[in-house]
């Protein structure tokens, strides 16, 4: 979207408050408008002047402060946001908004909001397993609010349990998936591929590549934002599964293969932005391999080539997405791939690019067909995988076979 959304974050008084800073902050960084609410409690817990410095907006905690002018009156206020949350949402403010009690300014917000809203409950366990708690969240969601569950782990109060805030990149995560209003691959299966493989040569060493998972991340999460049922198929990364998504983790090339290959016929679209070791070694050792004097021979084989063999048995109607990461050449090799491998859309991009590439938030890539070319120019990596699948989603609406 051209415009980043204006969101109101609702902070009520849980000890978790002080991770809303976090979220407001990295929200803030990336061009949304962010609006602070707090009830009198959140303020023992965090300070309405941090927030108001890292939202860069007024931060609003009192119905009857005469200082407010009427931009950020409750009901401008509420005419204006495109997603409200409440974080952490406390088991008195979710019984308050279940049942439209308005008695402060955020209440009184939140009840004249008619933007999707974004409940994450965070308390105690008992009190999160409370009927009466449970029977309030339900009416919420009946409401046609969204939850985020809680998470489980050591409390505040010192218990170990379920009620836990989810941390603020989870937050971030939903905020995002509540904002895609369009769903345009509702209804669809889609496959992608992610991060590298590894290919044993002892039991201490392997062969791999520099690839961090995060560009596949990134497809996997604006795909289901997009409404799709996604499968990711993982090779090993430091990433936090990506939340709705069933993943299938693997370590070799081989395992990789073995689990894509059996999934081809149910896709709609298949991406693989996996970096896939091309050679293997022959034999792997079965103890540590010594050092010696001199040098060493590793003797390789080839790898089952995933890519080549989804485009030789791709059905009528299905997508095939590839990936070509160049150093040199990059539309001449990216497009002879693009033929060889039957692919309908080659990501193309180059390691020498300042932006693009392995480990970075960002990047820049060429999307390539036979019928045209595409150069995004750079992106963070969410946004550029959006685009990505709203070509896709282009192509595969308009094929009539």
């Amino acid at each position: 979207m051209s415009e980043k959304p204006n969101v109101i974050i609702g902070i009520s008084g849980g000890i978790a408050a002080y991770k809303i800073c976090i979220l407001v902050s990295s929200l803030k960084k990336q061009g949304y408008n962010v609006h602070v609410l707090m009830t009198k409690e959140a303020e023992q817990f965090v300070t309405p002047l941090v927030l108001q410095t890292l939202s860069g907006n007024k931060v609003i905690t009192d119905i009857f402060d005469i200082s407010y002018t009427p931009e950020v009156h409750h009901i401008s206020l509420a005419e204006l946001a495109d997603v409200f949350v409440i974080a952490p949402a406390t088991a008195n403010i979710i019984a308050k908004v279940a049942n439209g009690i308005a008695d402060d300014m955020l209440t009184s917000t939140f009840l004249a909001c008619t933007c999707d809203k974004l409940i994450v409950p965070a308390m105690n366990t008992h009190m999160l397993e409370n009927p009466v708690t449970q029977d309030n969240i339900q009416k919420c969601r009946d409401y046609g609010m969204h939850i985020l569950e809680s998470g489980e782990g050591y409390l505040a109060c010192g218990t170990t349990g379920k009620g836990r805030m989810p941390e603020p990149a989870e937050i971030e995560d939903a905020i995002k998936e509540v904002l895609q209003k369009e769903k345009y691959l509702a209804g669809k299966k889609v496959l992608i591929t992610a991060g590298p493989t590894c290919e044993a040569i002892d039991p201490v060493r392997f062969i791999t590549n520099h690839s961090s998972g995060k560009m596949g991340y990134a497809l996997a999460t604006a795909a289901r934002n997009a409404g799709a049922d996604v499968i990711l198929v993982s090779g090993k990364t430091s990433l936090s599964p990506v939340r709705g998504v069933h993943m299938i983790p693997v370590v070799s090339a081989r395992e990789m293969a073995e689990a894509v290959l059996p999934l081809q016929q149910e896709m709609d679209i298949m991406i693989l932005s996996a970096a896939v070791a091309d050679y293997t070694p022959v034999t792997i050792a079965e103890e540590k391999i010594h050092k010696t004097e001199g040098g060493m021979q590793l003797e390789l084989e080839r790898t089952t080539d995933i890519l080549k063999t989804l485009g030789q048995n791709k059905r009528s109607g299905q997508i095939l997405v590839g990936f070509s990461m160049e150093t040199e050449n990059l539309v001449e090799n990216s497009l002879r791939k693009l033929d060889s491998k039957n692919c309908d859309y080659i990501i193309a991009n180059s390691l020498r690019q300042q932006g693009a590439g392995f480990g970075g938030d960002t990047n820049i890539v060429t999307i390539i067909s036979k019928r045209e070319m595409e150069e995004l120019g750079l992106l963070s990596k969410y946004d550029t995988a959006c685009r990505i699948l709203k070509t896709v989603s282009r192509r595969e609406k308009s094929c009539t076979c």
